[in-house]
């Protein structure tokens, strides 16, 4: 790891460990560091505990109701042994060919459910978002970063990373891009064993969530501006093994029971602009929206770093800055990758700049001396800590917690949001009956019936396509052609929430309520 004075400005490579200043104190007994915690687990431990319950992740995880879909896959593969090709969930799509991308987390979070409910899912779910700040923390040491700012970055990462603190594989994504980073920033030579390691690993994360191309673009970006580099400031630089890291990453992705159509898939899925323009999480994010001063904070951070970066040559750092806040920008969907990885590295980048910053005041160039020298002893004791022997303990506290009474009862999907008490109504229609629900309740309906009844939309948007969801919100905005869209799909209830105009516009044709209450309404065709 770098201290906040020695590191070198190319910024990526890994030197040796703070070590302690003359005359310092170790550890009289070295096996009291496995009991006194470092900042990365305590950090790691209070936002585990505050994910769960004050978060609420008991039932927040659940505010996106793919979990449902997600939950009911995994417990179908379990139960058949194989892989499903076609749509399982959906009248509407029955039949059609579809890649479950993400197979192997449902399979991890089907298990979970099998065995502990959604208790387990939230708190599966709860501690992968503690693995990621526990990353977070290291990449922060590895980069030289400050151990005050890595304290104060802690607060834009979490507030910008919850806007997707939900039980959805990418929790999981996150985890192995914040490895990624980890490995990028420490791989100066190529070894066999680093290769195999990062073969097993990409092959993993392409079976847990479509991500996965994202490893061999950093390590491809990383090589770039290696090369870079060493045109701009001279050979001080090893692109090569990074290049090759990148190549044994992308070949690795092929380690997947599609093979080159997955590929080919998520390439279409994400390059389909008709359709990301229709779905929420891919829209830019509403920067006016309460709360989002963190989320401004965290992307200035971010280009602060990357500007630094640029102006030591350290290229790698600088061009990945580039990359994700550009991606930012356009979709909501990648401000947590910002916050999560380029605040770690912004903070290396800033360190740098402040321990090297000439032509200030005497007093104020005192100052800030003091503040890194402070700021460095306070890492250097943080080094000698683990207490690791307590994570375990912390976590099956928490468990124990979620799993009391009153958290229990209210554990799932959230009643104000989902149709939890229409669904004993919906429970009494004919298993044949075809059912008019957004996306929004879909996953819900999956998960609740058990996959029993099928739906007529939910969140897989790569399976329903772009012409769909433009029939779909033609329909349910009551734009001209609605009645032709609602009759070909033959629908003999509706299932909708009470704020769509839908509802009174199918009132105004015939339509029944059969039940109504505060979240959703249940209407009848007429026969």
């Amino acid at each position: 790891m770098r201290t906040s004075f020695s590191a070198p400005a190319g910024g990526f490579r890994l030197s040796a460990p703070p070590r302690a200043e003359a005359g310092a104190r170790p550890w009289v007994f070295p096996w009291v560091r496995v009991f006194v915690p470092d900042l990365a687990l305590v950090a790691s431990v209070v936002t585990l505990f505050y994910a769960l319950f004050l978060f609420q992740g008991y039932q927040a995880f659940f505010r996106d109701s793919d979990a449902g879909w997600h939950i009911r896959n995994g417990e179908r593969i379990l139960a058949s042994g194989s892989l499903p090709h076609t749509d399982p969930f959906s009248f509407t799509m029955a039949g059609r060919p579809w890649f479950a991308w993400e197979w192997l987390s449902d399979i991890a979070v089907g298990t979970i459910h099998q065995n502990w409910g959604l208790t387990g899912v939230a708190f599966f779910y709860g501690c992968a978002i503690a693995a990621c700040v526990w990353l977070w923390f290291r990449i922060n040491w590895i980069a030289g970063g400050n151990f005050l700012l890595a304290a104060a970055f802690a607060a834009p990462m979490l507030s910008t990373a919850n806007l997707h603190w939900l039980a959805r594989p990418h929790l999981l994504s996150w985890i192995f891009l914040l490895l990624t980073i980890l490995f990028a920033e420490t791989a100066t030579a190529f070894t066999p064993a680093r290769a195999i390691g990062v073969a097993l690993v990409t092959g993993l994360w392409t079976n847990l969530h479509a991500s996965f191309f994202l490893g061999p673009v950093i390590l491809l970006i990383y090589a770039i501006g290696a090369a870079a580099g060493n045109l701009v400031a001279g050979p001080s630089h090893r692109p090569k093994p990074l290049l090759l890291y990148a190549a044994i990453s992308a070949a690795a992705t092929l380690l997947n029971p599609f093979g080159f159509h997955l590929h080919q898939h998520v390439f279409h899925y994400v390059t389909d602009i008709s359709l990301l323009d229709r779905i929420g999480e891919f829209q830019t994010f509403n920067f006016h929206a309460e709360g989002a001063g963190q989320i401004v904070l965290a992307l200035g951070i971010a280009a602060l770093g990357g500007l630094l970066a640029l102006t030591q040559k350290n290229l790698p750092v600088a061009f990945l800055s580039a990359f994700l806040i550009t991606a930012a920008l356009r979709s909501a969907r990648g401000l947590p990758l910002v916050a999560l990885l380029l605040l770690p590295l912004a903070n290396g980048a800033i360190t740098r700049g402040l321990a090297a910053w000439s032509g200030l005041r005497p007093n104020i160039r005192r100052a800030l001396d003091n503040f890194l020298a402070y700021s460095n002893r306070l890492r250097i004791l943080d080094a000698r800590c683990s207490g690791i022997v307590w994570a375990p303990v912390a976590a099956l506290l928490f468990l124990s917690l979620l799993r009391t009474p009153a958290i229990a009862a209210r554990t799932g999907f959230p009643p104000d949001q989902f149709p939890v008490a229409a669904s004993a109504a919906v429970e009494k229609l004919p298993i044949t009956a075809r059912l008019l629900a957004p996306d929004k309740f879909g996953g819900y309906l999956i998960y609740r019936f058990d996959a029993r009844r099928k739906v007529f939309f939910d969140g897989r948007s790569d399976l329903y396509g772009a012409e769909f969801l433009k029939q779909y919100g033609r329909m349910v905005q009551v734009r001209p052609g609605w009645r032709q869209i609602l009759d070909s799909f033959q629908f003999t209830h509706a299932l909708l929430p009470n704020d769509y105009s839908l509802i009174p516009a199918l009132e105004q044709i015939g339509w029944k309520p059969l039940y109504h209450d505060n979240v959703a309404t249940l209407l009848s065709r007429p026969q």
